[in-house]
């Protein structure tokens, strides 16, 4: 008599049996359609992470003989920055990159080919609670550190505030110098399914790509750099679990009343932590700066229905008023600026530990998103590797989101690069674990910190308030301890 199955086990050859009758199904679909292009590599999504990835492939002597291609839904070209984009004006996605993912775009090349002029170096951030006013003040100097005893590698420079755009355009530049990229854009995904044998080469286990435009091709490697809906996630079989915050991030760009607090030589960004969420303004070039703010759906709603000058108090007021002030003013349809006028000369504030005052908004910039935490079971499958949104999405409270994507692409440019130096199949999962080893925990430590972070500053009463005062007053009084924290933040230099 055989022996009886548990539920679980029922399930898991049900599962099985699920998968395998669809792998019948794909593979004869596909074979009955014409042969592919095959391709070593094939990347969908151009974003920042897809592009690092495929440049980092076509600049590495190693891997530069590989067959590559890139599919984008959109098209590309249309989404370069303008040679002579006005100074004035900057788009409202922004982002933070680390001095490592800046030597990273170095090392392969791109970083020569950015737009300088639009980039903003920063180096200070000024981060406090919004409840106790406990302050901690992140900048090299800060911290006391001999120079003896400084890494020779140890930034001065917390970060570069540069737009996506930037960051794109500077890549699709180098690989256009590089040259040897199929580029298929825009051109939609249609579907994805596993190959058949073929009289030259058995695609048995390969991901075939139906394109809009008619055409198939075999990837060897299939990248997924497609964002957080990802399709070849999807395809791969790869769960991503998580949770929606119920906050939508506020972005704009703003204008300030000044050059800022550290004059043009030396720029600051500014974080208050409020119960609704964080509220930011990093630092763009001249009087610019561009402000994320995390706050409900509902709230977001209504601060986009105010004018610019009721925006723009209400940003003045998220960095001078008490949360109760806040409260406040947020019932109000209208007339925040006179409130916040009035509320302002009643309000004792140290004017030189804040950010300048916002002045106006840059037109058509002010725009919202939800924020969300989504973390893929594991990064690779079967000649699948996901890279940046499609594995992770962060609470951008910390501004790692775009770093962690780069952090990925170098990673797997490097795990690919070691398979072909020893002979290895590039796509098998032999070949592709250390990418998921190095990669899977560093991405979740950064979400779990992220997270607990916007936990935590969320509470507005009791004793939770005062011990992390106290804990951010002890880190901001330990210089190697906050040392250490930046060192993280920077892409552990």
């Amino acid at each position: 008599m055989p022996p009886r199955l548990s539920l679980g086990a029922h399930r898991a050859v049900s599962r099985a049996q699920t998968v395998r009758a669809r792998l019948y199904v794909r593979r004869f679909a596909s074979g009955s359609a014409a042969s592919p292009e095959t391709y070593d590599v094939v990347c969908v999504g151009g974003g920042p992470a897809g592009l690092s990835l495929l440049t980092g492939l076509r600049a590495s002597k190693i891997t530069s003989s590989l067959k590559v291609a890139l599919v984008e839904g959109q098209d590309l070209q249309k989404n370069r920055l303008p040679h002579d984009a006005s100074l004035d004006t900057f788009s409202n996605r922004c982002s933070s990159l680390t001095p490592a993912s800046v030597k990273n775009l170095q090392d392969i090349g791109a970083w020569s080919h950015a737009n300088t002029a639009r980039i903003q170096p920063y180096q200070e951030m000024q981060v406090w609670d919004g409840i106790s006013d406990a302050r901690i003040s992140f900048d090299w100097d800060s911290i006391h550190t001999p120079l003896t005893l400084r890494k020779p590698t140890q930034p001065t420079t917390i970060a570069y505030m540069i737009e996506n755009v930037n960051t794109t355009t500077t890549l699709l530049s180098r690989l256009s110098e590089l040259g040897g990229v199929d580029i298929f854009s825009p051109t939609k995904v249609e579907s994805i399914n596993l190959g058949t044998d073929t009289p030259s080469l058995d695609l048995s286990s390969w991901p075939i790509l139906t394109l809009s435009n008619g055409k198939t091709l075999a990837a060897r490697l299939l990248v997924g750099a497609d964002g957080a809906n990802s399709p070849v996630r999807t395809f791969a079989g790869i769960h991503s679990r998580g949770f929606d915050y119920n906050r939508h991030g506020i972005v704009a760009t703003v204008r300030l009343g000044g050059p800022g607090r550290g004059g043009p030589n030396h720029k600051i960004a500014y974080q208050r932590f409020l119960p609704t969420g964080p509220i930011a303004m990093l630092p763009l070039p001249g009087n610019l700066a561009s402000l994320v703010w995390s706050i409900t759906p509902q709230l977001a709603a209504r601060l986009k229905s105010l004018s610019p000058n009721d925006f723009s108090a209400m940003v003045n007021a998220g960095f001078r008023l008490s949360a109760t002030d806040l409260d406040y003013l947020h019932t109000l349809e209208a007339g925040q600026a006179e409130e916040v006028a009035w509320r302002e000369k009643h309000t004792p504030v140290d004017e030189r530990s804040i950010p300048m005052k916002v002045v106006d908004v840059q037109e058509g910039t002010t725009a919202s998103f939800p924020l969300k935490m989504r973390h893929a079971d594991t990064y690779i499958g079967e000649r699948v590797a996901l890279v940046g949104d499609a594995a992770h999405t962060i609470h951008p409270l910390a501004g790692q989101g775009l770093n962690q994507g780069q952090g990925d692409a170098a990673s797997l440019t490097r795990v690919i690069e070691r398979a072909v130096q020893t002979g290895q199949d590039i796509g098998s999962l032999l070949a592709l674990e250390a990418y998921n080893a190095e990669r899977y925990a560093e991405n979740n430590a950064m979400l779990g910190v992220c997270d607990k972070l916007h936990r935590l500053y969320s509470v507005e009463s009791g004793p939770l308030v005062g011990l992390r005062s106290l804990g951010l007053r002890a880190v901001d009084a330990m210089g190697p301890l906050k040392g250490f924290f930046m060192g993280r933040a920077a892409g552990g230099v």
